[in-house]
């Protein structure tokens, strides 16, 4: 087992190569990483959907310099479009041509055939292109949304993550000398099976406390003045307390102290909250409840010292 890269060789280390890229990571998340790293594990991320499951991938790829291989899980996706498929279209246009010089004669079919299925017509799909990756630097393969894929594909996964070798039966079997670092992503629309979080280590992402959130917006919204960048923080803390169809993740906040900020407000104002809402909530359900609680309840959590 080769060693993990140098910024992700401990916890503390782990921590500081995030932060240097604008992830803010508890103690929890980047312990799970550093085992996920040393152990050469695939890491199981669940969590609402905005709070940064996904990033963690884009960091890991920013950090160790590999290549960010992304798989987006889908209802009906199968193992062909995660794996590979043939580039039919070249391989008609070949035959043709062959055709044409005539090249393709009985005497030659056999080797025409090997040509047509030979590694110049195979098309990499991203859990292919992370185990056959030639490179010294393993890349990052991010299979987003899991929860969204059924069953059969969940299967698929665990045997292709076991061992990090796929056989194209044309053209034998691949294998990983380095393994790809894999993050798994589920939004938890529905449970991921227990064999798949057997194989994975997990960690459950919550929403950031308060002084992460702040040290996000200065790193992430460096011209949201600071008083302002402290209120929206504590008013989107409060208002994922009043149970949210859609709780706002921090993508969300940015935008919101974003637009605030645009309408030169240096702190919030019921006026400035009600104006925004929609740029903090996507529901009208939750934008709403949030009226019926009383914007100036917010307001309150806002500026509470």
């Amino acid at each position: 087992m080769s060693d993990p890269h140098p910024a992700l060789s401990s916890v503390d280390s782990v921590t500081a190569a995030l932060a240097e890229q604008g992830y803010f990571a508890d103690r929890g998340l980047a312990t799970t990483i550093f085992l996920a790293a040393s152990l050469r594990r695939p890491l199981l991320l669940e969590g609402e959907a905005g709070v940064g499951k996904t990033e963690v991938a884009k960091v890991l790829a920013a950090i160790t310099g590999g290549e960010l291989i992304r798989l987006q899980c889908y209802e009906g996706i199968d193992a062909g479009q995660a794996l590979y498929e043939w580039n039919y279209t070249h391989q008609l246009l070949h035959l043709r041509t062959a055709e044409a010089t005539g090249t393709a004669s009985a005497a030659t079919a056999g080797a025409l055939e090997e040509e047509l299925f030979s590694d110049r017509f195979l098309v990499r799909r991203p859990i292919l292109r992370a185990i056959d990756h030639r490179s010294n630097v393993p890349p990052v393969l991010l299979i987003d949304e899991v929860d969204r894929a059924d069953d059969e594909f969940e299967a698929f996964l665990l045997e292709a993550l076991s061992d990090f070798t796929v056989t194209v039966p044309e053209l034998g079997t691949f294998e990983a000398e380095i393994p790809p670092i894999v993050i798994i992503t589920s939004n938890r629309t529905r449970d991921v099976h227990d064999a798949l979080k057997r194989r994975a280590l997990h960690h459950w992402v919550e929403h950031p406390d308060f002084e992460r959130e702040v040290a996000i917006l200065r790193a992430k919204a460096p011209t949201v003045p600071e008083q302002l960048a402290v209120e929206v923080a504590r008013a989107t803390g409060a208002i994922r307390e009043l149970g949210m169809y859609k709780p706002p993740g921090v993508a969300e906040t940015l935008d919101w102290a974003n637009a605030v900020h645009l309408l030169g407000e240096t702190t919030l104002t019921e006026a400035s909250v009600d104006a925004t809402l929609g740029t903090l909530l996507k529901y009208r359900e939750d934008q709403e409840r949030v009226r019926r609680e009383g914007l100036t309840n917010i307001l309150a959590a806002a500026l509470s010292a």
